[in-house]
This record gives structure tokens, sequence and C-alpha cells, in this order.
């Protein structure tokens, strides 16, 4: 096919999918140019730990420079809901020259290996770690089972 008759279906089709490639990176990048692992450290924010014990399932989240009024943590069915907002540095006066640390609206849901007593949970914060606590609900804690001879 010569060049000068090029299928305009097929011309086309390559515009759209130079637009969609355009749209696609863009989401990938954020409107700041830098990639989400630039943004947030890591894809997922925040980086967290999912731990248990015979009695409770503990989820330790990393949440540097965040308050206990910056968070929203709730617990529904068998998922933990971790919201939150990280403040942006103000920059007026000053020229940014690397900006590693994400700022904005974060929303993590972890799906918990068993079924919780939801009225027991416990959160703290203490220096930057969120540590929830999740007691089992008595279903799901490991029972003895005592074995009889005959």
């Amino acid at each position: 096919m010569a060049l000068g008759t090029l299928n305009p279906t097929l011309l086309a089709l390559s515009q759209w999918r130079a637009e969609m490639d355009r749209a696609f990176e863009t989401l990938h990048r954020g409107t700041d140019g830098a990639t989400p692992r630039s943004r947030w450290g890591t894809r997922t924010f925040p980086q967290l730990n999912l731990l248990e014990d015979d009695d409770r399932v503990y989820v330790e989240a990393e949440l540097p420079g965040l308050r206990m009024e910056d968070l929203d943590v709730v617990v529904t069915g068998s998922e933990l809901s971790i919201k939150g907002r990280r403040s942006a540095l103000p920059e007026e006066g000053l020229t940014v020259h690397r900006r590693e640390r994400g700022s904005g609206e974060f929303h993590r849901v972890v799906r918990l290996p068993v079924d919780v007593e939801v009225d027991r949970v416990q959160a703290t914060l203490v220096n930057g770690v969120l540590t929830v606590a999740l007691p089992k609900a008595r279903v799901a804690r490991p029972r003895r089972i005592e074995v009889k001879a005959r």
C-alpha cells in the first residue's frame, strides 16, 4: 500500500490509539508529571503489614506526618478501610526541585482473613504508624479439641 493511499479507517484507528496512549500516560503520570510510585513512594499507599495471632488480627500502616484527625478507619464485614488526607506543603514563594512525598486523599481497603468483633476494634497512631487491633470473632478463634481414647 502506498503512503498516499492510506485507508481512512486505519488512519482513524491509529489516531484513536495515539489519543488513548496519551490518556493512559496522563493517568499513569498524574497531572503533575510524577508517576504514582514517585508521588506516594509505592504504588499502594499506605504500605501495611497484616499479622495474626490466636486472638487478633493486626494491621500496621505507615502514615508519616498524619494525625488521627486526618484519618477515617472503618471496619465493615470482613474489610478494613483506611481513608485519609495528607496536606500539601505551601509552595508560595518556593521553587520545587523534587517532590516525592505525596499529598491529597487516599483510600486503602484490606480484606481480613477472618471475621472480627467490630465493637472491640482498637486503633492507635504512634510515630506515624497506625496499628489496628481487630479481635477475632469467637467462631474464628482456634479451639482445642480433646481427643478421647476408647
